[in-house]
């Protein structure tokens, strides 16, 4: 399989330094390793530290219960109508996600002024479980879900998407994709379990590139 990689950099929290990385535009089986040796671990023991501290379980991600080896099972059959990316940093996994260009009626543009234009849906989109507030105050890396982002909205423009993208989110992250994305959040979507669905613009995509992958 080939795969092509760029330098990219995350900041390390503890230290303030800038940390060289890779993006590589393909979920190997690397990844799916790093998935199932370090991230499903990390994650219990995330989880069993939220329910130690009587965290509300609206407060856990749901994403814990994912499984991504089946994830890239279903998607390989449809070449074609899917692509994928993820963040290398320290000989680790720190990021994953799935996009779905396929342009079916309900993955199609629903702002007003953007309706019906294709675009690029984020299917699924996670971080490393040390990278994560809601399990660790300080996270390891910062940065590695702007740089998915910026990685799905340069892909929405090779495909003549012009940077548009749409998805569903989780509650825990609609504040990331409302204020660090700049998306628009156009409610609460009865058909995907009340999830808010946001969607991103041309001129928000180019807004938030030019930001650069700021905190």
């Amino acid at each position: 399989m080939s795969v092509e990689k760029s330098r990219i950099f995350l900041l390390h929290t503890e230290s303030g330094a800038e940390t060289e990385g890779e993006l590589w535009d393909k979920i190997t089986d690397q990844q799916l390793h790093d998935w199932e040796s370090q991230w499903v671990p990390a994650l219990a023991f995330g989880v069993q530290r939220l329910q130690k501290a009587r965290t509300h379980n609206s407060k856990w991600p749901p994403s814990s219960t994912w499984d991504w080896r089946e994830k890239i099972a279903a998607v390989r059959d449809a070449t074609f109508s899917h692509s994928s990316f993820c963040v290398m940093c320290d000989g680790q996994t720190q990021g994953l996600i799935i996009l779905d260009s396929s342009g079916r009626p309900e993955r199609r543009c629903r702002i007003e002024n953007q309706r019906s234009k294709d675009l690029l849906y984020v299917e699924l989109v996670e971080v490393a479980p040390w990278n994560r507030k809601e399990f660790h105050q300080t996270p390891r890396y910062r940065g590695v879900g702007g740089l998915l982002i910026a990685a799905a909205i340069q892909k929405s423009q090779e495909e003549g998407f012009k940077g548009r993208l749409g998805l569903h989110s989780l509650p825990l992250a609609n504040s990331f994709y409302a204020n660090k994305c700049g998306m628009h959040d156009l409610g609460g979507d009865s058909d995907n379990d009340g999830l808010r669905y946001f969607e991103m613009t041309p001129g928000q995509a180019s807004a938030f590139l030019a930001k650069g992958n700021k905190s």
